[in-house]
């Protein structure tokens, strides 16, 4: 929502139909990364640089809510609740030291000015709705991740009084830890926050709108020619968004496939536009029976070469590896084994080095490859089709590939290659699978 006319769009596309909604609002565009460049200031006890960065941050939502109002009522609501949060904002400048704590505080402001701003804004249009604060019923384990038994009972418990409202307003990416501190569900986490919530209610379907029209069969920054896909199974698109689909949040299908509830992307500028289905199924279209559905890249990928010192046989040499990047919460992207020999693939380098540090003491390692990308090709895969490893190999043919991983869902070909030759694989297979 970078604009006003954002919002009176929203605003139209969720009373277009009578159905009840719950409506998941991320910050105003650009806040997030504004009050990040705030928390930045105040760590370096820069405190007259953060202070004229809250006080430009709050000129913006002055003229925001100028064009957002059409009554001097709506106007005076909607000027109240911007001195109130900035003077919250304010209050955690006088905080010392300032911690990841008043950070995550300060970060959550984004989504709780948006969401009040958008529900003052119904209520001045004689929008029935309420507001139901986030951080009332989402909550985060010691791990980061969402306790789902506690977010279902407390959001039916929180909307049992409001059967009568059409529009639930709420915060999406905001939540709290443990010890009831305001913590969040990392970046991009409103598409996950709807999906949770979506989850725990059975929705009839979880809509996430965004500035594109759905899900595309490659990446549009890179390369021409690319079209929406109009279905995807939940495995077909958890591949793509982990391997680098920027329009869903990785973690995004893990609640709605679990409740069994459909995933829509739709496109704010284009709402008739059909957009991306994802569910159980792709359903019977002739979409259906595509054995290539997209490919996705994700970057800053670290491989690394492991080779037993025991030579055959070396039985338990596997879980000695990967116990010791689980001692350092490392997860792995890509896999390939030989008798003796292990290649594998992390996409945080900040562990790389105490891991082969730690490897050393009963492995031989190469020297690592860096700055690599996973190219990932998405499908329908089944075992008893042929060809489909020579078609994306055959398409990759003039580019140097380090890593191939392929069998180990019906769903995925993993390549490796340099990140140098990202965009002309991407190209590649564009031509070589899709014909564009």
């Amino acid at each position: 929502m970078g604009k006003p006319e954002r919002m009176h769009s929203i605003r139209n596309l969720i009373t277009s139909d009578p159905t009840p909604k719950i409506v998941v609002l991320s910050a105003l565009s650009g806040t997030t990364n504004a009050l990040l460049s705030i928390a930045e200031s105040l760590r370096s006890n820069q405190d007259e640089e953060a202070s004229e960065k809250i006080e430009h941050l709050k000129g913006h939502y002055d003229a925001f809510v100028r064009e957002l109002y059409k009554t001097s009522d709506g106007l005076a609501k909607g000027q109240q609740i911007i001195e109130n949060e900035f003077s919250f904002i304010r209050s955690l400048t006088r905080i010392r030291p300032f911690t990841l704590k008043q950070e995550k505080e300060l970060v959550a402001e984004g989504e709780l000015l948006s969401t009040q701003m958008f529900q003052a804004y119904l209520e001045e249009q004689g929008v029935s709705g309420v507001l139901l604060p986030a951080l009332e019923f989402m909550r985060i384990d010691a791990d980061g991740e969402p306790e789902l038994d506690y977010i279902e009972r407390k959001l039916r418990e929180m909307l049992r009084p409001h059967t009568d409202k059409r529009i639930i307003v709420t915060q999406g990416f905001i939540a709290r830890n443990p010890r009831s501190e305001v913590d969040n569900l990392k970046r991009g986490g409103s598409d996950y926050s709807a999906s949770l919530i979506g989850g725990a209610i059975r929705a009839d379907e979880i809509q996430i709108w965004t500035d594109i029209d759905g899900m595309h069969n490659n990446d549009p920054r890179i390369v021409k020619n690319t079209f929406p896909i109009r279905e995807l199974t939940f495995e077909e698109a958890a591949e793509l968004a982990y391997f680098g689909a920027k329009i869903l949040h990785p973690s995004t299908i893990t609640p709605a496939k679990k409740y069994g509830v459909p995933v829509r992307l739709k496109n704010t500028m284009d709402p008739e536009a059909p957009g991306t289905l994802i569910a159980e199924k792709s359903g019977s279209s002739a979409e259906s029976g595509q054995v290539f559905k997209a490919v996705a890249a994700k970057d800053g990928i670290t491989a690394l070469y492991i080779h037993s010192l025991r030579m055959l046989n070396a039985y338990g040499f596997l879980r000695r590896i990967f116990e010791i990047f689980e001692k350092h919460k490392t997860p792995v992207d890509l896999i390939a084994t030989s008798e003796v020999s292990v290649s594998v693939t992390i996409d945080n380098a900040a562990n790389a080095q105490p891991i082969m540090d730690e490897l050393r003491t009963f492995c031989d390692l190469e020297e690592p490859d860096y700055d690599q990308s996973i190219i990932c090709v998405v499908g329908n895969f089944s075992a008893d089709q042929p060809g489909i490893a020579a078609q994306v190999l055959n398409a990759l043919k003039d580019i140097p590939v380090r890593m191939i991983s392929y069998g180990g869902t019906e769903h995925n070909i993993s390549i490796l290659l340099h990140t140098r030759y990202k965009a002309d694989a991407l190209n590649a297979l564009n031509k070589g699978l899709f014909g564009v």
